[in-house]
């Protein structure tokens, strides 16, 4: 039997509350599965929530309050809890970075910046220095760091399945050095080659289509709904409603039918990165 993992509820808010969760379940004598009957949850779900690595629902903690008789404890937590920054992430994001270490398959449309995931810290140094410029060097390293931890997510060779198609304003415009630009696409290239990761490039001259100026984030998963993100200027916004979801995934579809397919689309990017290494651009 694996050894029972403790928690520490000074990491993080989340956690915090997953710790009490715990307590206050083994307190009263209950099993996961006591715990959660009744609800719409399953026990993975509510030993997911226990160790900090998903935020509660508010039905969900109505039903943990009047099961355990907590008096609105966790229910009051919630809105705690969904505002509480993850590590450097920002409060609407930290759900979404949480939700990408579950996700199946993630897809991604991305128009103004190289996406999170695939970024070097070259890159992620530019971005947070143009968007946050009073951070301090160590506020920026600790950013840098959890997106790098981020990315992690593919040392699993298999999961999540991640398609992303990216504007080629991105591949044409650097917003860093080209010896670091050219570095940058080479570590996409490199994901694309392992196979971890399927890219495809919108044509600047491509057809307008609806969203091509909002960014989309897709993610599903194994017991859960599928969720939409959608990101601007130091706000985002997560979507779980499914006749949402179905209109926004409508939308990338047609964003992928006009992209370039997978294969010219590594060509693509591999010529740019050794025009940066030359210091040439193409048209």
């Amino acid at each position: 039997m694996a050894a029972r993992k403790d928690i520490d509820g000074s990491a993080s808010v989340p956690q915090f509350y997953g710790k009490e969760l715990r307590f206050k379940r083994e307190e009263a004598g209950l099993t996961l599965e006591g715990l959660v009957e009744g609800s719409f949850y399953g026990v993975t779900y509510l030993s997911e929530i226990e160790r900090g690595q998903r935020r509660m629902p508010l039905d969900l903690a109505q039903h943990v309050d009047r099961v355990l008789r907590t008096d609105g404890f966790f229910a009051r937590g919630c809105e705690d809890v969904r505002k509480a920054k993850q590590g450097a992430h920002a409060a609407y994001f930290a759900p979404v970075a949480e939700a990408e270490q579950r996700a199946l398959t993630i897809d991604e449309w991305c128009n103004a910046l190289i996406p999170g995931l695939l970024q070097i810290p070259a890159y992620t140094r530019a971005v947070i220095r143009s968007t946050h410029p009073l951070s301090t060097p160590e506020e920026i390293d600790t950013k840098i760091a959890s997106r790098l931890k981020r990315a992690k997510l593919f040392e699993d060779p298999k999961k999540p399945e991640y398609w992303v198609v990216m504007s080629e304003s991105l591949v044409r415009n650097p917003v860093i050095p080209a010896a670091e630009m050219a570095e940058q696409l080479g570590h996409i290239a490199e994901l694309v080659r392992r196979g971890r990761v399927f890219l495809q490039i919108l044509p600047w001259n491509a057809q307008t289509l609806p969203f091509t100026a909002l960014t989309l984030l897709f993610m599903e998963f194994e017991d859960e709904a599928p969720l939409v993100y959608t990101e601007g200027p130091y706000h985002g916004q997560t979507v779980d409603d499914p006749s949402l979801v179905k209109q926004y995934r409508k939308a990338y579809d047609r964003l992928r039918a006009a992209a370039l397919p997978p294969e010219a689309s590594l060509v693509l990017l591999e010529e740019a990165a050794e025009d940066y290494r030359h210091g040439q651009q193409r048209p």
